[in-house]
């Protein structure tokens, strides 16, 4: 048998390493057609000139493009046979990626536990995605529900002890990132660092309905093979379910509105698909200032940020008994370098 069914639960070892097939060179044509897709328009990845006058060479490829192509790759060894993709957290984006850079993954299984149900069990990889150098621009833990493929078969448990949140004085900040001549004008929004309080909530207003073919396109571009997002027959309902990262994507391109001068991913705290997407939804996003933290940099402060994606009303997250609201998509916690 020469073709791949994919892993099932329990075809993982922890401590098992895998090496993520066929890398993917990125260039000018994956940010034109990520600015297409998503309302994205940060302006240090949108123009080589705003980006050399915060000191960097040229504008990088928007940090979530080396998300999803990171995480694109692990798809066919980690959930080709997943029901959901679960959550998110200790990540962290260490260099910038460049038009021209080759990007591929590594991943180490850190977890295992079967489900009550006993024909699914969640894995836990801890994923890297490294450069033509060998360089590590991106390190991330996640989990995702996978199916059995025999019920009776017994895998030992072993849940990962993960961090809350990422210590902010990990962060990484692009090397000769300079935000003390930053040009609010051109940027879109005055607002900066100390404008931000704990506590704040920001409705940022637009939205978005998403499309079936914008992505089923979104998601092969990123070379993501998961079933579920492709084939009608995976799910009971007979519906696509929309990848997760694409409903990441739409979410922070929306946030721009109130949050445009947050230019760069530095952390991922942690991160929830808290309900499934499907075509015809219609996304609006809302975020909550959680925290705020200084950087070596000149000019550059950290914003620890909820992203919210919803069918819903700004502010809304949970019900009485503690559960997400079922109109809510994403729960992301994230930290943003941001001019102070």
């Amino acid at each position: 048998m020469k073709t791949n069914p994919g892993r099932f639960f329990e075809d993982y070892r922890v401590g098992e390493v895998i090496t993520h097939a066929v890398p993917r060179t990125v260039g000018q044509g994956e940010r034109a057609l990520y600015h297409a897709l998503y309302p994205a328009r940060g302006a240090v990845q949108s123009s080589d000139e705003f980006a050399r006058s915060v000191g960097l060479p040229s504008a990088p490829m928007d940090d979530l493009i080396a998300f999803h192509t990171v995480f694109g790759k692990t798809v066919p060894d980690v959930s080709l046979n997943a029901v959901a993709n679960l959550g998110y957290a200790e990540g962290r984006w260490l260099a910038p990626v460049w038009p021209g850079d080759t990007l591929r993954s590594q991943s180490e299984v850190i977890g295992l536990k079967e489900t009550s149900s006993g024909a699914t069990g969640v894995v836990w990889v801890r994923t890297k995605g490294l450069n033509q150098r060998g360089d590590v621009v991106l390190d991330y833990v996640r989990w995702v529900m996978v199916k059995k493929r025999r019920r009776e078969v017994v895998v030992e448990t072993h849940v990962p002890a993960l961090a809350a949140s990422v210590d902010p004085a990990t962060l990484v900040v692009p090397e000769g990132l300079d935000f003390s001549r930053y040009d609010f004008a051109l940027a879109g929004e005055p607002h900066r660092w100390s404008d931000y309080a704990v506590g704040e909530v920001i409705d940022h207003v637009d939205a978005v309905t998403v499309e079936e073919a914008e992505h089923m396109l979104a998601t092969r571009l990123w070379q993501n093979t998961s079933k579920v997002h492709f084939d009608v027959g995976q799910r009971e309902d007979g519906r696509r379910l929309i990848y997760g990262g694409h409903v990441i994507s739409l979410a922070r391109a929306l946030s721009f509105n109130g949050l445009a001068n947050a230019q760069f991913l530095a952390g991922l705290n942690a991160g929830a698909h808290a309900n499934p997407c499907f075509a015809g939804d219609t996304v609006r996003a809302w975020s909550e200032v959680l925290d705020r933290a200084e950087t070596a940099a000149p000019g550059v402060g950290a914003l620890r940020l909820r992203l919210v994606a919803t069918k819903g009303e700004a502010g809304q997250l949970r019900g009485a008994d503690g559960k997400y609201l079922p109109e809510v998509l994403l729960d992301l916690d994230y930290w943003a370098l941001i001019p102070r």
